[in-house]
């Protein structure tokens, strides 16, 4: 028989022996390879896995790795709001040690956006290098949802010293401390109707003093509060702003003795003029008395 005339049939029988040794590899009820199954569960815990390996690199120090493996833990879209917002907290903290700040910014905004409730820890809020960008981000924030409530609020004709302090928020919040201070100061000598305009203007006009580094006039703004207001307190995020933190807590501490000694003070009045109430009247001369002698 003529040799290469066998050749295509080698060739075939060849293939068949491959395909049946495969065939072997395969599970017995099947004739395709099976995939791995992807579930929502399998995706949630890879994401878990990959957001805790990155919180462990970053405390070892190893930030490139940490910043890969927060970034795949938030590509999956399974992890929990708390958990965005931690893996976007540290992605924040590490963009800002690595000098770039735009995108420390935009981190610490997504992690607020995220989960409402978000917020660094002391500790961490007092860093040197993310802790300012960290407060710059969160006031912007409450500045922006104040504006919106506010728009959304039915148009008034405002006052002379009602559109002052409107005109102040808005230099306060570009940034421009001495031009907001003189339209907060303006508006309370114009005279601001409403009790919470007047504590909003004032307590303003007390941060921009503190930005200033006018730091008396700042404390003494903040004690004046307390003649209007006796209940007055900064929120918390107000009040751990580290340029007036511990002017504002003597100031407190001194507006509030003021207001308890006023308080005293109103007490004793009242009960002076109780008891002076209380007096009987000078009793008339009884019948057949010997009237006093005149000289």
């Amino acid at each position: 028989m003529n040799r290469p005339a066998l050749a295509p049939f080698v060739a075939v029988l060849t293939l068949l022996a491959g395909c049946a040794d495969m065939q072997k590899l395969l599970p017995a009820d099947s004739k395709t390879p099976v995939s791995p199954q992807i579930t929502e569960a399998s995706l949630r815990a890879r994401a878990s896995e990959q957001l805790a390996l990155g919180l462990k690199q970053y405390d070892a120090g190893d930030l490139e790795s940490a910043t890969k493996n927060f970034n795949a833990s938030l590509e999956h879209g399974m992890l929990s709001k708390v958990d965005q917002s931690n893996a976007r907290k540290h992605l924040a903290m590490i963009n800002c040690v690595s000098n770039r700040e735009a995108q420390c910014r935009d981190e610490f905004r997504k992690a607020f956006e995220i989960n409402p409730d978000f917020s660094l820890t002391s500790a961490e809020d007092g860093h040197p290098i993310w802790g300012p960008v960290y407060r710059s981000v969160r006031t912007q924030l409450i500045a922006e949802r104040e504006a919106a409530t506010a728009a959304s609020r039915p148009r008034i004709l405002l006052s002379k010293s009602e559109q002052m302090l409107s005109d102040g928020m808005v230099k306060y919040d570009a940034g421009d401390y001495v031009e907001a201070q003189k339209l907060y100061e303006a508006s309370l000598k114009e005279g601001l109707r409403d009790k919470s305009d007047q504590v909003r203007a004032m307590k303003h006009l007390a941060f921009s003093l503190c930005l200033q580094d006018k730091y008396p006039a700042c404390r003494a703004e903040f004690v004046k509060i307390y003649e209007i207001d006796p209940d007055f307190d900064l929120t918390p995020a107000e009040a751990g702003h580290p340029n007036w933190t511990k002017t504002f807590a003597s100031a407190k501490a001194q507006g509030r003795k003021l207001v308890a000694e006023k308080a005293a003070r109103e007490k004793a009045e009242k009960e002076k003029a109780e008891r002076a109430a209380q007096k009987p009247a000078t009793a008339p001369p009884t019948a057949g008395a010997t009237p006093p002698k005149k000289n």
